[in-house]
This record gives structure tokens, sequence and C-alpha cells, in this order.
């Protein structure tokens, strides 16, 4: 077996990117364009398992970089007018999802990102990557809280690709620590498989009902019997148009997905942590090639959802805390 490691700077369609390689894997991070992991390729078997833009997409992705790759949201997903009670204020957030009047996805999937570390250390090839906001960041405006973020991208030629996560308050004020990732993935990912091929199982719990603004109302509907398939055994990602929120039940321990290649006997495993309570998915109208499982911290809205903090990710960090939270992308063989 191939388990030779390498890590630099190079570039990926023109921008500044950090490759890791070890063993059959290779890895692209962007770090002048949100962080983006944007690429994570088995090279032996042809598999690319991110949706990376194609080379006349580029421009394209600049200008929304939240559906290729594994973008960051901080904080995720949607707020209400833009609307964000924090600590006895109401911060005012840009509205970006203007149909629907709210703010979407935060400020970090589009930020640069500083390179601190790129290394191999032993069979395994390692980035990290971070980003700092105080009062003279550009953040800062709309997002008045002194943190850092840190993240750490590791390739093993066995164990994948694993991420973790490292968050540092340095404020005196709490920090609103809700998080999400915006993982794309390719369905189907194998050469010479088909869409028809593939079933994605998903650790989800019940499905939060939704307004017309895509906000949750508090309260739970119904799981369509896809969607139990989608939790017990698994089922085709595109069934019907997903644009669906659930909390996360985890199974046997792990808070996980699973995408399946019948025809090729490849399994996908995802395996966030259990810190993220919820898991969005997002298949783009049900149009075959690509769809977003998302580990995500908090309910949309949290702030302005009258629930309990700890049943909805409305958590914060106090003076000098930290939090942390690991995640993995590998595959197994059915052989």
């Amino acid at each position: 077996m191939n388990t030779k490691a390498d890590a630099y700077l190079g570039d990926y369609q023109g921008e500044k990117a950090v490759w890791l390689k070890a063993g059959r894997y290779e890895a692209a991070l962007l770090p002048e364009i949100g962080g983006n992991l944007i690429a994570f390729r088995d090279t032996e078997n042809g598999y690319a398992i991110l949706r990376e833009p194609a080379s006349d997409e580029m421009d394209a992705f600049k200008a929304n970089p939240g559906v290729h790759g594994i973008p960051v949201l901080f904080p995720p997903n949607r707020f209400e007018d833009g609307k964000f009670p924090w600590n006895g204020r109401v911060l005012q957030l840009p509205v970006n999802e203007t149909d629907r009047g709210n703010h979407l996805h935060g400020f970090l999937y589009t930020a640069a990102w500083n390179v601190d570390q790129v290394g191999v250390n032993g069979e395994e090839s390692y980035a990290v990557i971070s980003i700092t906001v105080t009062e003279d960041h550009p953040i800062y405006r709309h997002l008045p809280f002194s943190f850092t973020f840190q993240l750490r991208y590791t390739l093993h030629p066995t164990l994948g690709l694993a991420q973790h996560v490292l968050i540092r308050n340095l404020g005196d004020e709490p920090l609103p620590c809700l998080l999400a990732f915006h993982t794309a993935i390719n369905a189907p990912f194998v050469p010479g498989s088909s869409a028809d091929d593939y079933k994605v199982k998903l650790t989800i719990g019940d499905r939060w009902a939704m307004t017309e603004r895509m906000l949750p109302t508090g309260s739970f509907q119904a799981l369509a019997p896809e969607e139990e398939q989608l939790r017990d055994n698994g089922v085709y990602p595109y069934f019907a148009s997903m644009d669906n929120h659930y909390t996360a039940k985890p199974q046997g321990g792990r808070n996980r997905m699973e995408l399946t290649d019948a025809r090729a006997g490849i399994k996908l495993v995802y395996d966030a942590g259990t810190a993220y309570k919820q898991w969005m998915i997002w298949n783009n109208g049900g149009e075959v090639g690509f769809f977003c499982p998302e580990p995500q911290m908090n309910l949309v809205n949290a702030p302005n959802v009258d629930l309990p903090a700890e049943e909805i990710g409305l958590i914060s960090l106090a003076k000098g805390e930290l939090f942390e939270e690991t995640s993995r992308l590998y595959l197994l063989s059915n052989d």
C-alpha cells in the first residue's frame, strides 16, 4: 500500500491552495476563500468525493462559495430579518437572502483565513488554518465579538480526512458559538456508477416544521416514509426536493451520514461529532449530481426561538473558553 504523505502550498484553478496527500488520498484547502476544503479525492480509483467547481465556474464559486467543498458557516443558516438577540442586545446582521428577508450563513465562508501550519507527521499530512476577529477586523462590524477560529485538517492513507475545530473566546462578553458545515457530496462519486446506485442514511431524529421563509415554527412534523428510510436503512438521495431540518439522533453513539454505492460496493462515511445537535439536508431541488448533509450545532434562527437553549443548541463561550469538535470522512469497502 502506498502510504507516502506530502503537504505543500500550491495552486487550485488559479487560487492559493494547501495540498495534502496521503497514500491514495489527496485534498485541497482554499485559505483565501473561506477556508474551504474544496477537494477530497481518491486518486487511485478516480473518486471526487466533494463537489468541486469546474474551471469555468471559479468566478461563480468565488461570488457564492456555499455549495462546493466544505464551507464554514458561523453563525449558520437563517436569522429572521437579520436580527440576532444576544446578551441583552439585538445585533442586526445584513439581510442577504432578500427573497425571504433573512440573514444567511454568517461571515466566515467568504473571508480570508491565515495558513498557520502545513506539514507531514509519519503517514499523515496536515494543515492548520485560522481566522482571528477583533475590533479592527471587517467581520467585527457585523459580529462584534473577539474570537479565534482554528481548523486543522489531517489526511491519512487508511483513515481518510479528519477535521478538528477549535474556537476560543478572546473577548469579555459571552461569544455565540453557533456553527455548521455546508458539506457538498457528489452522488455519484464513483466513475461508471449512476445516482440510482446510491442510498444515503442519516442519523436524524425529528423533522422541524418550517414557515414559508424556511424558519422553524418550534414544532415538529411527521416523517414521510422516505425520511424513515433515510433514518433506518437508506434512501435514494434525490427522492424529492429536500431543504429539510432535523434534530440529530445518534445511532450506536455516532452521529453520521452513510452514502452507499451498491454497484461499486463502496460506502462513504461522514462521522460528525455529537456536538452537532441538528442535521440539515439540501439536495439542490432534487437535481441529480450532489447533495449537502450539513452537521449543525444549533436550530435555524435559534436566538429568536422561544425554546430551551440546550434543546436548540444555543451555545455560548465565556471569556477565554474553548469549543472543539472533530469530524471525519472516510471510505469503506463491502469486500
